[in-house]
């Protein structure tokens, strides 16, 4: 079974489990796993923060800068697809008390314009603004990479509003791939920077969040009240360890493919998708001139022998990782020829 419904189906691979198995551990609630804390010095240096925190998950990174960032009551400015409240079982509203400001993007990509318009104006009849969140690279927009100077641009209007400002970044280092454009330079206009360890670097588990050092200590605190503190957890760090050191650099052959897939895809009868789009590793095309269900074309692809998830009434996605060859997607694009010819 060929899989491309998410890079979160990676398997640690026999080299990474080897240095998990031999990982130094210690309780990291004390703050004293060596793998953990080599695991977090490591992040911070490739993200030009003072400090990281280890987490079990992306939701988790999200959700602790919600909190430290915001009392109950504020509003957060997110897009209107974004992981943050698309797929985090309500939990900003559960667990921080604060309610989102839904702005619509361009493949996931907002303007300054439209921020600045949704910061709330200073009166007691509106819930105060207290942070912009923003997502690189954007799952619902196909993959699509957050140009650095929109970026900046957005960030200048929350410095002058005094907003902080959040990076979902769970494929950060997907668009570091994409761009050439050091993931430092990307964090350094964010308060707070998430990014995932589990989807195409390949560990199994876990998550940093990265800040400067004065609010590491908050966001220790609320990991724990959030159920996150873990003891021996060198085990799974060992595991992100060995992601940054050998998985970042390979990302461009998982958009390669990912490339190669939508260019063959634009030419099947009846789907539509534009491999100029195609930025990084997700390609989401529409079916609706098929005239087949997603459930039908689901159902059908997996009895080839390929799984793929909706994305949509009419859409689906198809994710390309680590654990998909080359050969993989020619097999993979013979089945779609199969399926749609």
């Amino acid at each position: 079974m060929i899989d491309l419904r998410s890079d979160t189906v990676t398997k640690p691979s026999a080299a990474m489990r080897e240095a998990m198995a031999t990982a130094e551990v210690g309780d990291d609630v004390f703050g004293e796993d060596p793998t953990v804390n080599r695991l977090q010095e490591t992040a911070a240096r490739m993200i030009g923060k003072e400090a990281t925190l280890f987490v079990p998950s992306g939701t988790m990174a999200n959700q602790l800068a919600v909190r430290v960032h915001t009392k109950p009551g504020d509003e957060i400015i997110v897009e209107a697809g974004a992981h943050v409240v698309r797929y985090e079982s309500g939990a900003a509203a559960a667990l921080s008390g604060v309610q989102t400001c839904w702005l619509h993007g361009h493949r996931g990509i907002l303007q300054p314009a439209q921020i600045e318009a949704a910061i709330r104006p200073s009166d007691y009849h509106n819930p105060p603004t207290g942070l912009i969140s923003l997502e690189n690279t954007h799952n619902r927009g196909g993959g699509s990479v957050y140009p650095l100077e929109t970026i900046a641009a957005i960030g200048k209007i929350a410095e002058r509003h005094g907003i902080a400002m959040h990076l979902d970044g769970a494929r950060l280092f997907n668009a570091v791939a994409a761009t050439g454009i050091p993931a430092a330079e990307y964090a350094r206009h964010f308060d707070t920077v998430s990014f995932c360890l589990s989807k195409g670097l390949g560990a199994p588990v876990g998550s940093l969040i990265c800040a400067d050092a004065r609010r590491i200590t908050p966001l220790r605190r609320l990991r724990k009240m959030f159920g996150g503190g873990m003891r021996q957890a060198g085990i799974l760090a060992a595991a992100g360890l060995y992601a940054l050191r050998y998985n970042v650099t390979r990302l461009s052959e998982d958009h390669a493919r990912a490339k190669r897939l939508a260019t063959m895809l634009a030419e099947l009868p009846g789907v539509r998708v534009d491999p100029k789009l195609v930025e990084t590793n997700i390609v989401v095309f529409d079916i609706t001139e098929t005239r087949r269900t997603t459930e039908e074309l689901i159902a059908t692809l997996k009895g080839q022998g390929l799984l793929v998830v909706p994305f949509g009434p009419m859409s689906l996605r198809a994710v390309t990782h680590l654990d998909v060859s080359d050969d993989q997607i020619d097999e993979a694009c013979g089945i779609f020829k199969r399926v749609f010819v």
